[in-house]
């Protein structure tokens, strides 16, 4: 956080200056209106008479500091404002682009909850801290400081009241913010809590409804609320105890400051103006040791959420630039080099029996179809996750254009490769700028000619907008197919050499999809396709189809080759022909 305020270090710095100002002001305010008790009220050096004069003066002269130390306040104000809030700006900025740069291995073991709550609360917790480090710290310590001397100024025994009151107040502090300070990393945990649930139930809200869950996600939400409630009454019980005992410790001092100063006027040591300056002087010390509590409150949580958000800047990407160089001649070819693959979370120390994939061997030469099919779970997403750096292998190399995918910079790797998917992402602006998406210089032309090629253009067109019909949050205002439809169109925008389709066809009709299929092997015959499906009419016109099972390959030729030679093939060819599917499209 340190490089941060390093920044914005002339803010930083004018903020404690004007504080300055505005609490020397104030130390001044208790001497003046001691001279007009004792002098224009009292009169003690003039026989007893009173000077108005002396009274309209010097009450003059304590408004115009009142507004010089305003006009210091409202600077210091100013700039800890802006600094703390540039500095919120920078690390919120740097923070979402570090959580773009992570790969899905690392955004998991955060959770999504999580990380919303880093990006925006503990960041506000972090500004938060930094505006009372540099004004409130230095408020409070110069009342603090300057009030003492003050005091000392005015009567040594003065200085002894204080000395007495402060050993109390001290304990009181440490005591306190030493039981609420563990209490603050907890809280962020359960606001992740809340988050999560509350993200989670928006985005899948359809499912909630159609299952009739609102009950069960109800519960769940008032749990996870109830946890964070409960953690917060916690930290306000503890500092409820503290502010009435530290308002004890406050009237006992300025009790004990009338008493030593009504002893020490009779003695004449001191004036009746001395003791009410002591009393106003007390006041601002015990005052600012009782804002000195929630700063260090604010502090306790600020560092917590700091350290939450430092973990995500810390986090380097596990999905690394490659130091590639020069763009390889080949276009298009995709291998498998004795390919295994488990999951981030289980391939440690885990035995082989949870490969998801294990020894994948196959070549996938330019501009040739290639379908991949097999049962839920056998492997499919996980084999093409690895081609664009999804995820690394575990063992094994997967090579485009031959060349390692480790060795790519992850952009120029990318920009090779377009992926549509089952579940389409369709983001909360117009439908042309969803499709633009894949290719943000394309013209209107293109986007259309995409659309059309996607078989998108018949329900767009329905549309009173056209393509700029905006879509809801979450695409929620299309059909399956439509967004599917839109995220095709995107994916034959980008016209990569590598097109992936996962299951990206899964909503639509097999008329629709084979019209589709059609036209993008008219256009883009000299692309590469990898097309994942669950049905056989979806994949028999591809050159060659490969069968997964269990993570391996156990077959792979063409639609005809298989059904005379695959046993496994054959089985998923009757049971979709029993089924009443329609093989031939």
């Amino acid at each position: 956080m340190k490089k941060y305020l390093v920044r914005y270090w002339y803010f930083a710095i004018f903020a404690p200056i004007f504080m300055f100002g505005e609490v020397f002001m104030d130390l001044l305010q208790p001497r003046l209106m001691s001279i007009i008790v004792d002098e224009g009220v009292l009169g003690l050096s003039n026989n007893n008479v009173g000077d108005l004069n002396l009274i309209i003066t010097t009450g003059l002269q304590m408004i115009g500091l009142v507004l010089i130390g305003c006009f210091c306040g409202i600077m210091s104000g100013v700039f800890a404002q802006l600094c703390s809030q540039k500095l919120g700006n920078d690390i919120r900025k740097d923070s979402f682009e570090k959580i773009m740069s992570l790969s899905f291995e690392q955004t998991d073991k955060f959770s999504t909850g999580s990380l919303i709550t880093r990006v925006t609360n503990d960041i506000t917790q972090v500004q938060h801290l930094v505006s009372m480090a540099i004004r409130g710290f230095v408020r409070t310590f110069l009342l603090f400081g300057g009030g003492i001397v003050s005091m000392l100024m005015l009567d040594l025994s003065f200085g002894a009241v204080i000395g007495c009151a402060f050993p109390f107040v001290l304990a009181c502090v440490i005591y306190f913010i030493s039981k609420v300070n563990p209490l603050f990393g907890i809280l962020q945990k359960k606001l992740d809590g809340v988050n999560s649930v509350m993200q989670e139930n928006v985005s899948g809200s359809r499912v909630v409804k159609a299952y009739v869950k609102e009950e069960y996600e109800q519960e769940r939400f008032r749990k996870a609320n109830g946890e964070l409630v409960n953690t917060q009454l916690d930290v306000l019980l503890l500092l409820s105890y503290m502010t009435p005992l530290m308002n004890i410790f406050l009237n006992i001092a300025v009790v004990a400051v009338i008493k030593v100063g009504s002893i020490e006027v009779q003695a004449g040591a001191v004036t009746p103006g001395n003791v009410m300056a002591a009393i106003t002087y007390t006041s601002q010390i015990l005052n600012a040791v009782m804002r000195m509590t929630m700063i260090f409150q604010s502090v306790s949580r600020g560092v917590a959420s700091g350290k939450r958000i430092q973990e995500v800047l810390d986090c380097e990407p596990t999905i690394a630039d490659g130091s590639l160089q020069e763009e390889p001649m080949i276009k298009g070819k995709v291998e498998f080099r004795n390919v295994s693959f488990a999951y981030p979370t289980t391939q440690e120390g885990e035995e082989g029996s949870d490969l998801v994939l294990e020894k994948i061997n196959l070549v996938i030469h330019p501009g040739e179809t290639l379908a991949i099919l097999g049962a839920t779970g056998c492997g499919k997403t996980s084999m093409v996750s690895l081609i664009p750096r999804f995820y690394d292998a575990t063992c094994g190399q997967v090579l485009v254009d031959d060349v390692d995918v480790r060795e790519y910079p992850l952009e120029l790797l990318r920009n090779k490769i377009a992926i549509a998917l089952q579940k389409s992402e369709i983001f909360s602006t117009s439908i042309a700028q969803n499709i633009l998406w894949g290719n943000p210089k394309a013209s209107r032309e293109q986007v259309t000619h995409a659309a059309e090629i996607a078989q998108a253009v018949e329900f767009i067109s329905t549309k009173a907008d056209g393509m700029d019909t905006l879509v809801t949050q979450g695409g929620t205002s299309l059909s399956g197919g439509q967004k599917q439809r839109v995220a095709i169109s995107r994916a034959v925008l980008r016209e990569a050499e590598i097109l992936i389709l996962d299951d990206a066809t899964s909503a639509l009709d097999l008329a629709t999809e084979a019209r589709f299929y059609k036209a993008l092997k008219q256009e883009y015959s000299e692309q590469t396709k990898i097309i994942i499906a669950q049905r056989i009419a979806s994949v028999k016109d591809a050159d060659r189809i490969v069968v997964l099972e269990n993570g391996g390959i156990v077959a792979c030729g063409s639609h005809e080759q298989l059904l005379a030679g695959s046993e496994v093939y054959q089985e998923i060819y009757q049971s979709q022909l029993k089924n009443g599917g329609d093989i031939n499209g």
